[in-house]
């Protein structure tokens, strides 16, 4: 299972806010079922890394579709292979 952080910075399109874009992606994971988790400054994914690898490049895509002539896309993924793993777990071993 791997868990991907991904934020979007949508460059010229004339406004400081860009939260109907967050809301786009969300309404993508939802379509998809993915797993998600949305914070302040950026959306955790959990999935299988291929799967995670094609929902990140439909995430990065939005703001093109609403005309954004420039993206920066920040992606960090985290895949554990020696045990199961999931957002869940993560958070739970550090607030209990």
């Amino acid at each position: 299972m791997s868990i991907l952080e991904i934020n979007i910075v949508p460059v010229g399109t004339g406004s400081a806010s860009y939260s109907s874009l967050v809301q786009d992606a969300v309404n993508l994971l939802n379509k998809r079922g993915q797993k998600y988790t949305v914070t302040p400054t950026s959306t955790v994914i959990e999935g299988n890394t291929p799967e995670l690898m094609k929902v990140a490049e439909e995430i990065h895509n939005i703001p093109f579709q609403d005309g954004a002539m420039r993206v920066v896309t920040n992606i960090m993924i985290d895949e554990r292979r020696d045990k199961p793993d999931n957002m869940e777990k993560r958070v739970n071993e550090v607030c209990q």
